[in-house]
């Protein structure tokens, strides 16, 4: 594969072996591959709002690999399995399917026992997912869409704004996003809300 992987703070570096994972031939420079990663994901946001998904389905390890899937199915052949090496950030590749299973089952007992407000128990999740790091590449836009599909299926309010960006790019909202991430891995949830949502639902 003859594309230069340049990684932004934060980002994911692939195996040799995921990059040969790449579907389309003709890309040749990363700024290519953001677009055609962007267009999956835009029919993946089309797909999820012509379904009512339910909390049944939401919380399982199915639809988790489902929704990969569907982002980036176009782009990347191991889109929707979960990651079969180490990387830079997450859970041991071994226990993947346990820490999920683990964070499923607690996110069941947050809504089941209104632990926190609808926004903070999607978010919560969405850090959760993130630090868990289920598949080689795009788990931040994963983990997102996931905590819309959350706020919006299950709690019927509206999904989360995340500055109207992408995080693709290396620009200032991107490093308040991985700011507010680092807080939350340290126990400060609230910057994490804050830049999901400027006007909180409570």
């Amino acid at each position: 594969m003859g594309i230069d992987f340049d990684y932004n703070p934060g980002q994911t570096p692939l195996d040799e072996d995921e990059k040969e994972g790449l579907l389309i031939e003709s890309i040749s420079s990363r700024g290519e591959l953001d677009e055609f990663e962007q267009l999956n994901i835009e029919k993946a946001i089309e797909w999820s709002i012509s379904h009512k998904f339910v909390k049944r389905i939401i919380l399982t390890e199915g639809f988790v690999k489902s929704l990969h899937k569907q982002m980036f199915g176009e782009v990347w052949s191991w889109a929707g399995q979960f990651r079969k090496s180490n990387k830079n950030i997450g859970v041991d590749w071994t226990i993947i399917g346990i820490e999920l299973k683990k964070l499923l089952d607690d996110a069941e007992f947050w809504i089941k026992n209104s632990s926190y407000n609808p926004d903070e128990i999607a978010i919560r999740f969405k850090h959760r997912l993130v630090k868990i790091h289920c598949f080689p590449n795009g788990n931040g836009r994963h983990s997102r869409m996931m905590a819309d599909i959350i706020i919006e299926s299950i709690f019927e309010i509206e999904v989360f704004d995340w500055r109207y960006s992408s995080m693709v790019r290396a620009d200032a909202t991107r490093e308040e996003y991985i700011s507010s991430i680092k807080k939350a891995d340290g126990g400060d949830i609230e910057p994490l809300l804050d830049f999901a949502r400027s006007k909180k639902h409570v």
